[in-house]
């Protein structure tokens, strides 16, 4: 049995003991079939499950659609909007967790729909294509795609496609810094800031948060080794589709960076924000004491899940409100 981080609120303990000790299966000695209940995995956005995860925002509408990716295939989106705000609003793309491997869109309805109605923005949080069975850079090709569909369908979404967003946490920001790249890369980016909630950015596994806190709660070494492996399947670890901090990050959007203090992968974020500084790029860092990768999840559990929802808000609403 996994042993609780004496760093953490007594409620955070319960709730990270509880996951770490049977309530979620570990990815280190999971098979594809479990990979994939894992991934079909949503808890109820009722109480009490609410009072951990947050409950779902009923100022928002929610749907899902089905938006056409490069192959030919389709990957499901869910779609949320505000339901009082009227025009053309910005958008959030939100790049969900779990390792490029675990996790669905749905069971973030709860940030999304925070966030739509906070902020004021359609988010649009793709379920992109996974791995083992979708390796790199399959998810990052999703994800561009879905990006670019909604550009397109700016009319159709009723969506100001010049006032743009990316985001995500954990593997999903690393979708959102490679995105936010990629896009600069092709010139006229329309993305005003991206959101990067406890990133991985270096596959090169050069942290040294990774031995640091090596046996860390819901996130430990040998789990990161573990997505790294089925993710990257023998493409170049310091490609930076792959590993942001590896690529050019001049002339990129301003940033937010949240890191959790008790995460493996915490100086990946660090090292990020401070390298975007380094190329001029306008960056917030804020790292979060006591909290564990994926507190984002459970903002009832910890006790600075208000001051991050609040941070995260504020960010996104001045750059994609700057006139309001």
């Amino acid at each position: 049995m996994k042993a609780p981080h004496p760093g953490m609120s007594p409620a955070l303990t319960v709730l990270t003991t509880l996951l770490d000790n049977g309530l979620r299966g570990s990815i280190v000695d999971q098979d594809l079939d479990g990979i994939r209940r894992s991934r079909a995995q949503v808890f109820p956005a009722v109480p009490p499950f609410a009072w951990v995860t947050g409950a779902l925002d009923r100022r928002v509408t929610t749907r899902t659609t089905r938006v056409p990716v490069r192959d030919g295939h389709e990957v499901p989106v869910r779609i949320h909007r505000p339901r009082a705000d009227a025009g053309a609003l910005p958008v959030v793309l939100w790049f969900h967790g779990g390792g490029w491997v675990q996790g669905n869109p749905t069971m973030y309805d709860p940030l999304c729909t925070h966030l739509a109605a906070e902020v004021g923005a359609v988010v649009v949080a793709p379920d992109y294509r996974k791995a083992p069975e979708h390796p790199a850079p399959r998810p990052v090709q999703d994800v561009l795609d879905v990006a670019a569909w909604v550009v397109e369908s700016a009319v159709e979404l009723g969506v100001d496609a010049t006032r743009v967003a990316v985001a995500g946490d954990s593997a999903g920001g690393n979708l959102a810094a490679v995105v936010a790249q990629v896009w600069r890369d092709a010139g006229d980016s329309p993305i005003r800031h991206q959101a990067l909630i406890y990133p991985a950015t270096d596959l090169t596994l050069s942290s040294p948060s990774l031995d640091e806190h090596a046996h860390a709660p819901i996130l430990t070494k040998d789990a990161v080794l573990a997505f790294h492996r089925l993710y990257l399947d023998g493409h170049p670890q310091d490609d930076p589709l792959v590993s942001p901090l590896l690529g050019d990050l001049v002339g990129l959007p301003p940033a937010l960076v949240q890191t959790a203090d008790l995460d493996p992968i915490r100086d990946d974020g660090i090292r990020y924000a401070r390298a975007l500084e380094a190329a001029g790029v306008p960056t917030r860092l804020t790292n979060y004491v006591g909290a564990p990768h994926g507190f984002a999840s459970f903002p009832g559990a910890y006790t600075g899940g208000r001051q991050h929802r609040a941070e995260l808000v504020g960010e996104l609403r001045t750059h994609l409100h700057p006139d309001a």
